[in-house]
């Protein structure tokens, strides 16, 4: 048997971009060495961000990346989205140090997506191996790989990992030609209520798209601040820094797309898209004046016009929010996986794992029956697991 070889990388932006993209693939930018790099380059994550980039590679027979973990060491559990800090104030009780521990994700980004980069898939078992390793051998306390795709969770199954569940809200095309195709689908007060929306939110606006060379600099530094603006009001301190975005506009081009509104050529409010093969991912969102309806219609129904005009399959609008019900936005269960050695510990996350897990599924279903969708539509847009 060939030995396997196993490499601690210092980052993402240490490894060719050719060479990670050819494990991640091109359908999800959020695991792209574009994103990632930039990530790192712009100072967003490091040392002093508390995510300290350490990819887990493993070699293939030609000396190229065969499988990749995207890794990070965590001193603290924000900007995951899947929350464990009970379990850090458990352990900490107990007498040991969660801190540091180890992420498998694409910082900052409740993105379901690949957490194990396989160019070749039979490395998954000795990657997830590789993984435990770094763990035990260090005295981490835990491994955790939050946003997982549904089509890796049998992998982390098999190793023995614990599966954590939760609920976004997506949007799905189903063919349609237009936005009104799409209410169409929708009951008559629905459909009502939302036109009423987006007439009252764009009343005396522009709505812009811009893409590529098409964003400036000026357009970066307006989306600066609805960033900043939204980051003030919802946790106190951003994470991203200010030379993020041009970087990742530079690297991804016409895959960003930026939606501003503006008010007399000047610009009020902005969301920031991603666009990957199948799927408009909606990210960061903000604004410098209070208009109704105004954040429903650039990180909703814009995307919703933007997925339909490029043929994509889905709008995925980021973590939580009922809200999003009411727009068309159904739920879908998303999945985080858990390695913890400590076999005492291990149980007591189980056990509440076990209970969690039907509670989500319960409330997954409850919410299920509330989408707006006239209830011949409804069956084929109930949550899916």
């Amino acid at each position: 048997m060939n030995a396997v070889v196993v490499r601690l990388a210092d980052g993402v932006a240490t490894i060719p971009a050719a060479e990670w993209d050819a494990c991640a693939g091109t359908g999800n930018p959020f695991v792209g060495h574009a994103f990632l790099a930039a990530l790192e380059t712009a100072g967003s994550v490091g040392a002093r961000s508390g995510w300290q980039p350490l990819p887990i590679v493993l070699d293939g027979a030609d000396g190229r990346a065969a499988a990749i973990a995207p890794a990070y060491v965590k001193s603290h559990s924000q900007g995951e989205y899947v929350f464990d800090h009970g379990w850090a104030d458990a352990w900490t009780r107990a007498g040991g140090a969660y801190y540091p521990k180890l992420q498998i994700a694409s910082p900052f980004s409740p993105v379901p997506g690949p957490r194990l980069l396989l160019r070749d898939t039979r490395k998954a078992p000795a990657l997830l191996a590789a993984v435990q390793a770094v763990v035990d051998q260090n005295d981490l306390s835990s491994a955790h790989a939050t946003f997982v795709a549904a089509s890796q969770v049998p992998l982390f199954e098999a190793a023995g990992w614990l599966i954590r569940t939760g609920t976004q809200f997506h949007w799905t095309n189903r063919g349609y030609a237009d936005f009104d195709a799409f209410l169409d689908d929708l009951t008559s007060r629905k459909r009502k209520a939302i036109r009423k929306e987006r007439a009252a939110a764009v009343d005396g606006l522009t709505i812009r798209h811009l893409s590529g060379n098409a964003i400036e600099p000026r357009h970066w530094d307006a989306f600066w601040r609805f960033y900043q603006d939204t980051g003030d009001r919802k946790w106190g301190r951003p994470y991203l820094t200010r030379g993020f975005f041009p970087l990742l506009g530079k690297a991804l081009g016409e895959r960003v797309l930026l939606i501003l509104a503006e008010r007399d050529g000047v610009p009020i409010a902005g969301a920031l898209n991603l666009i990957g093969d199948d799927t408009l991912y909606g990210r960061y969102w903000g604004a410098t004046e209070e208009v109704p309806f105004l954040h429903f219609e650039l990180c909703y129904y814009q995307a919703i016009d933007a997925a339909i005009a490029r043929g994509l399959t889905t709008v995925e609008a980021g973590a939580q929010g009922e809200h999003k019900l009411a727009r068309g936005y159904a739920p879908v269960t998303t999945y985080s996986a858990h390695y913890i050695p400590d076999a005492n510990f291990r149980r007591a996350v189980a056990d509440f794992l076990l209970r969690e897990r039907a509670a989500v599924a319960v409330e997954s279903d409850y919410l299920g029956e509330m989408t707006p969708f006239r209830r011949v539509n409804r069956t084929d847009r109930s949550s899916t697991r």
